[in-house]
């Protein structure tokens, strides 16, 4: 619980292994149960046959806004499969309340195909800007962490991200195809040029994970949800990367971005992506 004169910055600090608790012990009672294991009727789509919802999504969902809410009274959860029932509990974003950001398993559809690249994502907000945040692949066992201004880690290892290696074809994890729309694709077919190899993406918080991690030079992305970017984009900046907009500017988990967007390995590599997108809109 946050104390009456208490700081984002202090609560963290003093509850930061409280919430990964949390994240651990709802992915090992919602999660990890169903993994490999789900029923036919523990599925089911939302807007069309790839975007596709558990059983596991929505209880550790409940749980993590539960949970979450508990240790930080007077904060807000901001989670895919509640806006998805309302779409106005988005707007927390907007306000002043500390927000919880809350995808309950990133890679929904990795999950349902018995797939281990999916993960949970949480991310902690304030006026829209991302304070910390959690990416946990519980298939794995692995857990990437940030809080800005102090580094982003995997299981306690310290994240450096570091240039593309020189005369190397970057490598860039796209929006899936089945995601995207025509003016979409046209967009993102401008990384098809020499020096760049797109490839579609699974995961968006493991897409992030491995930028940060040096193992991917950036990704290429045309949608908004705070969910999927908000624990990503804060591990990138504090393993030394960078992300703009087609605006030239950092993404704003709040929206209203000129999109697509790019985050990198370095700022060098997202101008050049973010110049490349520019000139197919």
């Amino acid at each position: 619980m946050i104390e009456e004169t208490e700081t984002i910055e202090e609560f963290l600090t003093r509850c930061s292994a409280d919430v990964e608790e949390a994240i651990r012990k709802a992915a090992a009672a919602e999660i990890l149960p169903r993994f490999r294991r789900l029923a036919e009727h523990e599925v089911d789509q939302k807007s069309g046959p790839h975007d596709l919802v558990t059983d596991a999504d929505r209880l550790a969902e409940l749980r993590l806004t539960e949970d979450l809410g508990a240790l930080l009274p007077g904060s807000v959860v901001v989670g895919e499969e509640a806006v998805h029932a309302n779409p106005a509990t988005y707007e927390a974003l907007r306000g002043d309340a500390p927000v919880w950001i809350v995808d309950p398993v990133d890679g929904t559809r990795q999950f349902v195909h018995g797939d281990d690249g999916f993960c949970t994502l949480v991310a902690l907000a304030h006026r829209g800007v991302v304070i910390a945040s959690w990416t946990y692949a519980a298939a794995r066992d692995q857990l990437a962490t940030a809080v800005r201004g102090q580094g982003a880690f995997l299981d306690g290892e310290r994240l450096f991200a570091g240039p593309p290696e020189p005369g190397r074809d970057l490598v860039v994890a796209t929006s899936h195809p089945d995601f995207t729309t025509d003016e979409q694709k046209r967009a993102l077919r401008a990384l098809g040029t020499d020096g760049v190899a797109p490839r579609p993406c699974g995961s968006a918080g493991l897409e992030y994970l491995a930028v940060a991690r040096g193992e991917l030079d950036a990704v290429a992305f045309d949608w908004e949800a705070a969910w999927d970017h908000a624990a990503g984009l804060l591990l990138v900046e504090e393993a030394g990367g960078a992300h703009l907009t087609l605006a030239g500017e950092p993404f704003r988990v709040a929206g209203g971005n000129a999109l697509p967007f790019t985050a990198a390995r370095d700022a060098t590599t997202a101008r050049r992506l973010s110049d490349l997108l520019r000139t197919a809109v």
